[in-house]
């Protein structure tokens, strides 16, 4: 099964809260975070449901909070303080499906700001497959129907919608130079979605890649590299 990836995203909210502080110039801040998962299929939001836990990593002066766990969506924390600091979260994926760090930073320039993170998930478990699935699509399946890849309709389909000619855009990718190509396969990895089909082929030192299979945005991001390098 292909990787199946997923955006998290964080929240954060924050407010002066009247209270003192202490500190000149600095006031007194509430201050909350949350997180979430972006549905692949429309962009909006979904509850974290692939996590068991979420564990917050804060700044030493918080003492006895410094660290806590929390072990429902949306997995939110609410605190309150004067200074900015950058904290670590770490995300337990469910079925015993490993941690996934991130470093967060908390400042005051907002009232309300998010960030997004990318993790992949490498051949999951069922259930957790089940849970993927309230998020966006998971490998060669999508809503319990299982797509055939060698089905010439929908790759045709897919040819005709595509807004880049993709003859020259394949011609134009075999006359890039080694480190170009390099830039190339990292483009593709970082972009591609779980119906990306690609192989990588250590033993020959070569990697495939199905154009016909890459996202509109992720196609028009190799032609513009190529006009760039090559020329139009």
């Amino acid at each position: 099964m292909p990787d199946v990836k997923r955006t998290v995203k964080i929240i954060t909210e924050q407010r002066p809260n009247g209270k003192p502080s202490g500190v000149e110039g600095f006031p007194m801040r509430s201050w909350k975070i949350s997180l979430v998962l972006i549905n692949e299929h429309d962009g909006g939001e979904v509850p974290a449901t692939i996590f068991e836990k979420a564990t917050y990593k804060l700044h030493p002066t918080f003492g006895d909070r410094e660290t806590q766990v929390i072990k429902k969506p949306p997995f939110g924390i609410k605190e309150e303080g004067w200074g900015e600091f950058d904290m670590r979260i770490i995300v337990s994926v469910i079925e015993k499906g490993g941690d996934h760090e991130f470093t967060h930073d908390l400042n005051f320039q907002q009232e309300r700001y998010e960030a997004e993170h990318k993790i992949t998930f490498k051949n999951p478990k069922a259930n957790l497959l089940e849970k993927l699935k309230e998020s966006g699509p998971v490998g060669g399946e999508e809503n319990g129907v299982k797509s055939k890849r060698g089905d010439e309709s929908a790759k045709k389909k897919k040819r005709s919608e595509k807004t880049v000619d993709m003859e020259k855009l394949a011609d134009s990718l075999q006359r890039l130079g080694e480190e170009d190509l390099l830039q190339v396969v990292e483009m593709v990895h970082n972009n591609k979605t779980a119906d990306t089909y690609t192989k990588n082929d250590v033993d020959q030192g070569e990697f495939h890649v199905d154009l016909y299979t890459l996202p509109d945005s992720l196609v028009r991001m190799l032609w513009d590299f190529c006009v760039e390098k090559l020329g139009s």
